[in-house]
């Protein structure tokens, strides 16, 4: 059964009776599937209006859940979402970047999810709705694990919330893979860095994918950023121990220290072009 809500309220009136498998740009799902029998029940979004584009609003930013890719990488954003856009731009082909969607990136839960650690830099939240109510959780609460969420059977991810805070913040994605494009990450690094006039780090944020099960961010170095002095190189202040909360694994694409001894590289280098020539 394939069905296609006009509106949110039909879309989570039918999920509060029917258990369904959620489909935006499919990009996830169908592949998912292709040695076996589709979902009895698949739940099309597409048609709900208000679930896709991205808006300015009072204190903060407002992604639609079903925003594609390509509109994020053609958006309009102040400097802090340049690695979100830099992601958005490594996330499979140019077709998948036209259909896939920002939830469905993240409800899809994929330690190699490239769309994670720039949204944490961005000290992302995401909204569930259900036919109960609505609510908000950080995306670091929201994603448990590989493959799980905190989303509930009978809720939507309608959108992905960023407060308006340090705009105006540098921010790089660093991306290492076994090739240059259309690649599954070994390790993959967002940073995002806000300094006064007087040369002093007011903002740091610093996340890493890929190297855990969950993208992780790096808290202990963020505080080391921010306690530093006035005008010291970003990325001379990472120290291995900043690391220790990464859980890297072995498999095909990389050694667990292998994966560590890059994210150690990758930080440093994305710290330093974020912070540009301070």
């Amino acid at each position: 059964m394939h069905l296609r809500p006009k509106s949110l309220d039909e879309a989570m009136a039918f999920l509060s009776e029917e258990r369904a498998v959620v489909m935006a740009g499919g990009t996830d799902l169908y592949p998912a599937f292709v040695d076996r029998p589709p979902p009895a029940r698949i739940l099309d979004i597409t048609a709900i209006s208000g679930l896709r584009g991205i808006v300015r609003e009072a204190d903060h930013w407002r992604i639609g859940g079903a925003t594609t890719w390509t509109d994020i990488a053609r958006a309009s954003l102040p400097p802090a979402f340049h690695a979100l856009k830099a992601a958005a731009r490594e996330i499979g082909s140019l077709q998948i970047q036209n259909r896939a969607t920002i939830a469905g990136n993240l409800c899809n839960a994929s330690p190699a999810a490239d769309s994670v650690p720039p949204l944490l830099a961005l000290d992302a939240s995401v909204e569930l709705a259900s036919a109960s109510g609505t609510r908000t959780l950080p995306l670091a609460d929201f994603i448990k694990g590989n493959r799980r969420t905190e989303k509930r059977p009978d809720e939507l991810l309608t959108a992905v919330l960023i407060p308006g805070i340090a705009e105006q913040a540098r921010s790089v994605f660093l991306k290492l893979g076994a090739r240059r494009y259309l690649v599954i990450s070994i390790v993959m690094v967002a940073a995002n860095i806000l300094r006064t006039a007087d040369g002093r780090i007011a903002h740091a944020r610093v996340a890493v994918g890929s190297a855990s099960a969950v993208a992780t961010r790096l808290a202990n170095l963020e505080a080391a950023l921010a306690s530093a002095p006035a005008h010291t190189p970003a990325g001379s202040v990472v120290a291995e121990a900043h690391l220790a909360p990464l859980a890297p694994i072995d498999d095909v694409r990389a050694s667990g220290a292998y994966r560590r001894d890059a994210a150690l590289t990758l930080v440093r280098r994305a710290l330093a072009e974020a912070d540009g020539d301070a």
